[in-house]
């Protein structure tokens, strides 16, 4: 086994608890789903968040989500001219078989512009789409 870092990135609609939570909660939830990520095995986890989110730290979004014994760090993210705002990342370390260039990794809500290379083998919104139409 390797410990590999998956990365993702999203932005909060707001600084407010709820919004940071909020878009904290989905960006894991959506990582650890396309990934087949089983939580137990995540050495670590760690967040920023641009200087303009002050209502929370995006760690306790994975408190809530319970994961209890994941090492979690959260710090705050440079300050570059003309980046974006309200912006959480995230680099989970994941101890798996997988090789690196099986990872995907996740950009939500527009930030995709962050790393276009990796956003590209993402698996499309429109694929799962597709999925729940035909159960319906």
């Amino acid at each position: 086994m390797a410990c590999r870092g998956v990365r993702g990135a999203t932005v909060a609609m707001e600084d407010s608890r709820p919004a940071i939570l909020e878009a904290t909660g989905a960006l894991l939830a959506e990582i650890v789903s396309v990934n087949g990520i089983d939580v137990a095995d995540l050495a670590g986890a760690v967040f920023t968040a641009t200087a303009d989110l002050t209502q929370a730290y995006p760690a306790e979004a994975a408190r809530q989500m319970g994961w209890t014994d994941t090492a979690l760090l959260c710090a705050q993210e440079m300050v570059v001219a003309g980046s974006l705002s309200h912006c959480i990342r995230v680099l989970l370390l994941w101890e798996t078989h997988r090789p690196a260039s099986a990872l995907v990794h996740v950009y939500l809500n527009g930030v995709e512009v962050l790393r276009p290379d990796w956003a590209a083998r993402q698996p499309e919104e429109s694929e799962r789409e597709r999925r729940n139409d035909h159960e319906h």
